[in-house]
């Protein structure tokens, strides 16, 4: 009986995480991008583009964990990783 009731919090609770983890990745990213476009607007090249590709990656990443664990998860699927 007490199984019954954990699984699903537990499944329900995997999911919130790994939408705090995709959604702090694509906050981290969105920042690290204004961060790069403004160090490049300042004459900062190297410094900029850094930050450009470390937000565009970090975007990336999130995108990858909502698309291919967080909705399937909430579909009901396995994930796909």
């Amino acid at each position: 009986m007490r199984e019954l009731l954990l699984g699903p919090v537990a499944e329900a609770l995997g999911v919130v995480l790994y939408v705090v983890v995709a959604g702090a990745m694509a906050v981290v990213g969105v920042l690290a991008e204004q961060a790069g476009i403004d160090n490049l607007g300042a004459g900062q090249t190297t410094l900029g583009l850094w930050e450009v590709a470390v937000g565009a990656l970090l975007i990336y990443g999130a995108l990858n964990v909502a698309y291919h664990i967080v909705l399937p998860r909430l579909r009901g699927a396995e994930p796909t990783a």
